[in-house]
């Protein structure tokens, strides 16, 4: 840590906008380093209020409440990139991290592609779509396969749509707001580059998890990735140290890949922790929930050495999650996360559990 930057003294309170699972996890790891944490969210199930001092269940644009939860705060993040900027922006900036433009940035696709290809990454071929007319124009340039997917508010696969051909997009409903379409990646592989910033600039990476999707919903991450992805991890990184560096980023930042035979193609970051850190809990010598802490809080980043020869973190979702605890039974160390949500309907992230083992696993 540089000089001049003063560390926020234990006891003092962080407040997270959002209240679901990452929120959750992330406040466990800030109790742990002596802070208090109060969350901000709309009502609905809000997981991360079990673990915080205090809650607002207000909405994102009731200007009352925000000020209110400010005064309490000392420092301020989030753990959901669709807080809208308007209510970020209504928060004391010196009290934020990161800062607004990354939420800015991510937030829309097209924008987000854009700002990447500025800084070296490779993106799939692309187009605006803004009309149905244009939408029909994209698959006339880029050609089908492909995807369509909403410029905003789309994770875990919701908001996108498949397009097998282009008579297959006749059938697509096109959802009446801004959309990008992308071309279709061939890759071997998907993973993603996990940083944690200081304050100070200083950058460190997680091992790089080979990622697993179902749908647009991620279902497994793996350490290590196997050698098709280890001979790509240099170039990407490279690229997300560059992204950080650009918006100023204190905090975690994840940046997704597919791993194909031409190199690393950015797919989507996300100015958060992420599902795919999950396994740095047991995994890493300090986990991306500790690190995102120590970074926004001004203290020393911790080591994000890989711990074991082989860690694979597994995503619970829907009523899977009603039979959870026969998986402490199972081999491989099991270590079980369950977040306390209440509907486990189809689709929905109830937890993880994560593997570990001091032998590298093959097969």
């Amino acid at each position: 840590m540089s000089e001049g930057n003063a560390s926020l003294p234990p006891g003092s309170t962080i407040g997270i906008l959002g209240g679901g699972q990452l929120g959750r996890m992330m406040a466990v790891a800030a109790l742990q380093l002596g802070y208090r944490v109060i969350g901000y969210a709309p009502p609905g199930d809000n997981v991360a209020a079990d673990v915080c001092s205090d809650f607002f269940h207000k909405a994102w644009g009731d200007a009352e409440a925000l000020a209110a939860f400010a005064q309490k705060c000392d420092i301020i993040t989030w753990e959901f990139e669709n807080v809208p900027v308007q209510t970020v922006e209504a928060l004391p900036q010196d009290r934020l991290h990161p800062h607004p433009r990354a939420l800015e940035t991510a937030q829309d696709r097209l924008r987000e592609k854009q700002f990447a290809s500025e800084h070296g990454a490779r993106p799939a071929p692309f187009a605006s779509a803004e009309t149905e007319s244009d939408f029909k124009d994209a698959i006339e340039r880029i050609g089908a396969p492909g995807i369509l997917k909403t410029a905003r508010d789309g994770y875990d696969g919701k908001g996108q749509w498949r397009v097998r051909s282009a008579q297959d997009a006749q059938a697509i409903r096109f959802p009446g707001q801004a959309c990008v379409y992308e071309g279709f990646v061939d890759f071997d592989a998907e993973f993603s580059v996990i940083l944690v910033r200081g304050q100070d600039g200083e950058t460190r990476f997680w091992a790089s998890p080979a990622n697993v999707h179902d749908d647009g919903m991620l279902t497994s991450s793996t350490v290590p990735a196997g050698d098709t992805i280890d001979a790509m991890v240099e170039e990407a990184r490279a690229i997300a140290g560059k992204v950080a560096e650009a918006l100023g980023y204190v905090g975690v930042l994840t940046l997704e890949f597919f791993a194909t035979k031409d190199g690393p193609v950015f797919n989507e970051m996300a100015p958060r922790v992420h599902n795919s850190g999950h396994w740095t809990i047991e995994g890493a010598a300090t986990s991306q929930f500790e690190n995102h802490i120590r970074a926004i809080c001004g203290l020393p980043l911790g080591s994000t050495d890989t711990r074991f020869g082989w860690v694979e973190m597994r995503n619970i979702v829907g009523p899977d999650a009603l039979t959870a605890h026969a998986m402490l039974s199972e081999k491989g160390e099991p270590h079980l996360h369950l977040y306390g949500k209440a509907d486990a309907k189809e689709g929905r992230k109830m937890g993880h559990v994560t593997r570990v083992s001091h032998k590298r696993q093959t097969g």
